[in-house]
């Protein structure tokens, strides 16, 4: 939990005035549902007890003054004028914030007035470890906004103006799932969305279980290429099913699909399109046999966690990594020695890898009594394996942006 005193007594600090308004926007770990968000799918992810947090007061003017207390600020004035932003006068540069400067933009031509201030920012969710600590500064900015100017807080509209912030802003193709995380995620719960309507359910975490989230300390880096390309693969599959996203196949559909071609071809499926026979390779083919699986594995997810049957749901978070690793191959050495460390460990129902692979978190759903226990003996474990630290993180499921008194 944050020190609300500290954060407080930070911002008097720099800007020689009391705080009027602190807001905070979580992170969040994927459960279940990996790499279905850009395919119409399903996915289930809560959000953490780690996020990020601004003090901050409002200005009188158009003018935005954002601090980090995690970013070192430099010393050299003419830049230390880009932590100062005008909201009648947004132009794109680089670093942190263009995540802020994207979302006033998207505010605005979304038609919200808003209003300046001065605020100081800082989180505790991981850079770079699939935990979406940028959605959490998108919806961390915007509640902000909201506080300020004065409009309805709207979570999923806000999650739908950070998720084109982050698109068209700061130029990252991202799917909605972690900014309607962040946004509408309830204390307890994790939260079963449908990335095509955007309807959402928050279903009850099961009794005497822990989400743990495990560090790889790896970063993927940059995969846009290789992310690119499992995209590009996704789509060119379901156009061979004659669908608009792999969401539309079923599993028996998929199946079926595959057995009703002559025995040579099963392994290379061959559609004819306008008279002429081309053939899916055996990669697409992998590629589509995880999203539609992943999905089918998200719905019983739903299912399980209401009936209570928590050994099932590990059985789901085995078989999500397993395809991940096999069909998707978007994990890496680290994720999969990690896995097989969690999975070894007492009260350990199910491991996976959660977030966009090749490095970044492992999530364990883990008997609650065992958790401390288990944090301690995977750490030990990876780093036996590995050679590599492992951060090991023993999460609650937190609200999605809200105002925090205090």
């Amino acid at each position: 939990m944050m020190n609300i005193r500290n954060l407080k007594q930070s911002f008097a600090a720099y800007f020689n005035s009391e705080t009027e308004i602190i807001v905070r926007a979580p992170g969040r770990v994927n459960l279940i549902g990996e790499h279905t968000d850009y395919n119409d799918g399903f996915v289930l992810p809560m959000a953490i007890d780690r996020a990020v947090w601004l003090a901050l007061r409002p200005r009188a003017d158009k003018t935005v003054r954002l601090f980090s207390l995690d970013i070192p600020t430099p010393t050299n004035a003419s830049l230390q004028a880009d932590s100062v932003f005008e909201l009648n006068a947004l132009t794109k540069g680089s670093g942190w914030l263009e995540y802020p400067k994207g979302i006033a933009y998207q505010l605005q031509e979304a038609g919200y007035e808003l209003n300046g201030f001065d605020a100081i920012i800082t989180g505790n969710v991981p850079r770079g470890a699939g935990l979406s600590s940028s959605a959490a500064v998108e919806l961390a900015v915007a509640r902000a906004f909201a506080a300020v100017s004065g409009f309805t807080w709207d979570a999923p509209r806000m999650a739908k103006i950070a998720q084109k912030a982050e698109n068209e802003w700061v130029g990252v193709n991202c799917g909605i799932m972690d900014q309607m995380a962040s946004a509408v995620c309830k204390e307890g719960h994790a939260l079963f969305l449908d990335c095509r309507s955007l309807e959402f359910q928050h279903v009850l975490l099961p009794k005497g279980v822990s989400i743990v989230i495990l560090d790889t300390s790896t970063r993927r880096g940059l995969v846009v290429s290789t992310y690119n390309e499992r995209r590009s693969q996704c789509e060119e599959a379901a156009r061979w099913f004659g669908v608009k996203a792999l969401r539309d196949v079923s599993v028996e559909e998929f199946e079926r699909g595959k057995l009703a071609l002559p025995k040579e071809h099963r392994d290379n499926v061959s559609p004819v399109e306008g008279g002429k026979e081309e053939r899916l390779d055996e990669v697409m083919l992998k590629r589509a046999k995880h999203i539609i699986t992943e999905n089918a594995r998200v719905l019983e997810a739903v299912h399980v966690m209401k009936a209570g049957n928590i050994k099932r749901l590990g059985e789901l978070f085995d078989a999500s990594h397993d395809s991940l690793r096999d069909d998707f191959e978007v994990t890496n050495d680290a994720l999969n020695i990690i896995v097989d460390c969690a999975r070894e460990q007492e009260g350990c129902y199910g491991a996976r890898m959660t977030g966009a692979g090749f490095g970044g978190c492992a999530v364990a759903l883990v008997k609650e009594q065992n958790a401390k226990e288990f944090a301690n003996a995977v750490s030990a474990a990876y780093r036996q394996r590995s050679g590599l630290e492992a951060s090991v993180y023993i999460c609650k499921a937190s609200e999605g942006a809200s105002l925090i008194k205090g």
